[in-house]
């Protein structure tokens, strides 16, 4: 009998990176960033979160969906902004980082140092989630008034951009722009709000003949050299909503190619959103890694596995 393949010995899976003789800088919720001379490496594990906790069970091959889709959306946006991305391409790695060479491979990217704005940019094109709560509570989402009669994900008139803070522990918060001002200055702001929106608008038009609707997205800007670039991930599961076009009805819930289908079990057994989280059973392992390597599939043309 062949070797029988656990989640632990799965070389498709990455819980956890322990590189010696590099400094890690932070363990986020998914991402592993150590410092690399005046580089950072960003590893994308297979760490997953919902709710605001980060489960025990991990998401085969969804650390390398989340780092080569980012790859491939900042070369698509390379002419509308700069970006942090040195290369993803563990062949161009130094020699230093080669012996973790397997590690990195399809996860890793080294990028530059920028600093960070303290807000999440976020583009709504769709009534979902905490805007489409607002909207039944008060008709407005983060403060922007709406037409009445709008049901559950349908599409905005316009996308809106409804920023956040960043929160260390919990959901980030929504502010309203003016707080943008406040924190950033109105020339900052003003181009934060342009740069978020147009490039919603432009990856928006790309996926929908490609059978994906992006619902709403967040980027991260910061700064390097005086000039604002495009940082951490771009336009994944993680940080967007995407659903299957074909499948989409406005007035309920839709089905999707993120974590919902996590979150989804996780209501299903009444977690009660603290942690620590329950472990997973294998189909919603195996379904959501599916519906990442789908998605990237379909927005890319090609497969990673």
């Amino acid at each position: 009998m062949g070797q029988s393949f656990t989640l632990e010995n799965d070389p498709n899976v990455c819980i956890e990176t322990k590189l010696h003789g590099l400094c890690l800088l932070r363990r986020g919720k998914v991402r592993d960033v150590y410092e690399f001379g005046d580089m950072l490496l960003m590893i994308a594990t297979d760490r997953i979160s919902a709710f605001d906790v980060v489960l025990p069970t991990p998401i085969p091959m969804k650390g390398a969906v989340l780092t080569q889709l980012s790859r491939f959306w900042f070369d698509m946006f390379r002419d509308t902004v700069p970006n942090h991305l040195v290369t993803a391409d563990v062949d161009d790695f130094p020699d230093e980082l080669q012996p973790h060479r397997e590690v990195l491979r399809f996860r890793g990217m080294l990028t530059l140092k920028a600093e960070m704005f303290p807000v999440e940019c976020v583009a709504r094109g769709y009534l979902v989630g905490s805007g489409w709560k607002e909207y039944r509570e008060s008709g407005s989402v983060c403060g922007i008034k709406l037409s009445p009669g709008l049901r559950e994900c349908d599409q905005l008139p316009e996308p809106l951009f409804t920023p956040a803070t960043k929160a260390e522990k919990g959901h980030d918060i929504n502010i309203p722009f003016e707080e943008v001002v406040r924190i950033v200055g109105k020339e900052t702001a003003d181009e934060l709000k342009r740069l978020t929106l147009t490039l919603y608008l432009q990856a928006a038009a790309y996926a929908f003949p490609k059978g994906i609707i992006i619902a709403d997205t967040k980027f991260e800007f910061g700064v390097h050299d005086g000039k604002i670039i495009l940082c951490d991930e771009v336009l994944t599961p993680d940080s967007s909503r995407f659903w299957p076009r074909t499948l989409y009805r406005p007035g309920r819930p839709q089905p999707s190619f993120d974590k919902q289908y996590v979150r989804d079990y996780l209501e299903r057994i009444h977690f009660n959103k603290q942690p620590p989280g329950p472990e997973l059973p294998d189909s919603v392992v195996r379904g959501t890694t599916g519906k990442y390597l789908e998605a990237y599939r379909l927005l890319t043309g090609s497969s990673l596995v």
